[in-house]
């Protein structure tokens, strides 16, 4: 067992998720490398000096910089707004250091592809912060299908849906301000990156992205509140996907619905310890749909909880990333998602954006590394 110095960009939500995560894991995963909170980066002296008590890092700073060139930081997660992950990056890639980066992975698709190239170079662990997709529902979803358990999959309809901006009245910010503040830059990468997941590479997709509140108390929206596309996968299934921040009602709507020749599968964030199963075998009288709830026999389960059904939350999704990326670190082995599995995100992402403004079909390039 070996320590190794973490520093975090960002004293925010994602931030403080982050900390919480790094200060965990060596207890809940027994890892063999254990972090130790050595540095945080804030936009100012003030906040890093704050957000170090806070969480017990060792010392804070209000230059991402001086974390990145710090030979006591020896691995850095990224949890800054998306304008900044590609300096980060290519600075801390420069000296060799492992990153993980939260999503989206940067602000354009150009410079998504400039930090895989940088990671890439360096050599150093990489991974883009998905967690949604490791709840141990989900992963055991992936099991399924990988297994062939439900058959051959024919059908896929995703959603992320959020209702924080239903309210026309709700005043404008940051949010509603640069293409990578709007819905597509925000939710629509955590259902895009499940579909991935679990079915393979989108090869076509057309698509419509839209503002359906163009001004809100305090200024103009120049961002899209809401998005829908219809994709065929390379595995020849169909697909939807709908994303949303002003879809009344919703709280945290990441759901999927998968169908195969054997059976269908069913989940819902907002109930993320359940899975719904239909096997397509025994007598039609007796076939339905199975709510399976998760326990110690599922992924990632066990470390959390000895009690099936008890669940896990949020902030768990956050300290299995956390063993990943360590993992990868001390392995030298790359564990998804990698930033080139985040490229892939974002090529979906620039493609309905292009789809959505030509009114048209649009292909999704493959990765020629695949």
């Amino acid at each position: 067992m070996s320590e190794i110095g973490i520093g975090i960009v960002g004293g925010g939500y994602m931030g403080k998720a982050h900390s919480v995560a790094m200060a965990a894991v060596g207890a809940v995963f027994d890892t063999g490398l254990r972090p130790r909170l050595e540095m945080i980066a804030a936009s100012s002296e003030d906040s890093a000096e704050r957000y170090r008590r806070s969480f017990g890092f060792r010392r804070g700073t209000g230059d991402w910089r001086q974390l990145v060139d710090d030979p006591d930081v020896q691995a850095i997660v990224i949890a800054t707004p998306q304008a900044l992950h590609r300096d980060i990056t290519e600075a801390a890639f420069a000296r060799g250091k492992p990153v993980m980066c939260e999503k989206p992975m940067g602000a354009s698709l150009a410079d998504s592809e400039a930090m895989v190239a940088a990671a890439e170079a360096s050599g150093a662990a990489n991974m883009v912060a998905y967690n949604y997709i490791r709840t141990p529902a989900s992963q055991f979803a992936r099991d399924l299908i990988a297994d062939g358990e439900i058959g051959t999959v024919t059908w896929f309809r995703g959603e992320h849906t959020e209702d924080f901006y239903a309210d026309p009245s709700a005043p404008a910010s940051w949010r509603t301000s640069g293409e990578a503040n709007g819905t597509m830059g925000d939710l629509a990468p955590h259902m895009i990156n499940a579909a991935l997941a679990l079915i393979g590479p989108v090869t076509s997709l057309i698509a419509e992205v839209e503002t359906v509140h163009s001004e809100r108390p305090g200024g103009k929206v120049d961002n899209d509140d809401q998005a829908q596309i219809m994709c065929r996968f390379a595995n020849g299934a169909m697909g939807q996907m709908h994303f949303s921040r002003i879809a009344t009602g919703r709280k945290m709507g990441y759901a999927y619905e998968v169908h195969g020749t054997r059976g269908a599968i069913r989940f819902d964030q907002e109930d993320q310890n359940a899975l719904w199963l239909y096997r397509a075998d025994g007598p039609e009288a007796e076939r339905g749909f199975r709510k399976i709830l998760t326990g110690p026999e599922h992924p990632d389960y066990l470390p959390f909880c000895q009690g099936p059904g008890h669940g896990t939350g949020y902030q768990d999704q956050i300290i299995i990333e956390a063993r990943d990326f360590l993992r990868a670190i001390e392995t030298g082995e790359s564990v998804w998602p990698t930033f080139r599995d985040g490229l892939a995100v974002n090529r979906v992402v620039h493609a309905a954006m292009t789809s959505s403004r030509g009114k048209c079909w649009q292909d999704v390039p493959t990765d020629p590394s695949n």
